[in-house]
């Protein structure tokens, strides 16, 4: 099955809205973001193995709409619709982890919905296995490893990652906002990662870094500190993200 790759918000309206019957993997990547070589390898793979399903595939900075749309927060990232219905999402760098979920659902019973477009299920899980699992299962706690394990890898999702309060496009505090005006004003490419949508992050990521506010800024998985730190380093050296980002 070919992948599409999606240029305008109305081609993947139109797409989405006239192939409800299949499976519609939607893969979200960055083309500066080299953590989606592994996905993009397995993204295809997966579209090789079969004719059923539809495949698109969207830059997250061009597509920033779309991205916003599904609240991607960070690169890359898998959702899974079918009629209409958010069967699973994925952010993760491990290509395995696409697979699993993918094989999981092109082989599983597809749940009827009247759900509005788009629509997650109270769960967010998996769709039920042969077996007649129990769909509204809650999904067990995340240990204090596994979430270790998680911040590890958003940390590291982009080579720039800010942990923030809201959204670029819609800060959710004046710090974030101060944030990511300066990163804009100095034209530095990151990621984010909206701390009021994961309560887990939140406070995991206070202990993970040793650092208790919010906003965040990380190089490529290590913590550079939040707004103050920015700002002293800038006066200090006006090329520090250029110096920083180039060692």
């Amino acid at each position: 099955m070919a992948i599409i790759q999606i240029e305008s918000s109305d081609q993947f309206t139109h797409l989405t809205t006239t192939e409800t019957n299949k499976l519609i993997t939607i893969y979200f990547y960055a083309t500066w973001a080299s953590n989606c070589n592994e996905t993009s390898e397995a993204f295809t793979n997966a579209a090789n193995s079969t004719n059923d399903g539809l495949f698109l595939s969207i830059d997250a900075d061009e597509q920033g709409d779309i991205a916003e749309l599904f609240e991607i927060q960070s690169v890359p990232a898998f959702i899974f619709i079918r009629n209409g219905n958010i069967l699973k999402e994925i952010s993760s760098s491990d290509g395995k982890d696409f697979e699993t979920a993918f094989k999981q659902l092109i082989t599983g019973a597809s749940p009827h919905s009247t759900a509005s477009p788009f629509a997650k299920t109270e769960s967010n899980s998996d769709i039920p296995d042969q077996s007649g699992a129990d769909v509204g299962e809650e999904e067990e706690e995340e240990t204090e490893e596994q979430l270790n394990e998680r911040l590890t890898q958003l940390t590291a999702a982009a080579p720039v990652m800010l942990f923030m309060k809201g959204t670029p496009s819609e800060p959710k505090c004046g710090f974030s906002r101060q944030m990511v005006g300066i990163l804009r004003e100095h034209q530095v490419r990151f990621g984010f990662f909206d701390i009021l949508k994961d309560d887990a992050v939140r406070q995991g990521l206070k202990k993970f870094s040793d650092w208790p506010t919010f906003p965040q800024l990380y190089f490529n998985g290590e913590l550079v500190g939040g707004l103050d730190i920015i700002k002293e380093s800038l006066e200090e050296d006006p090329d520090f993200f250029a110096q920083s980002l180039s060692s």
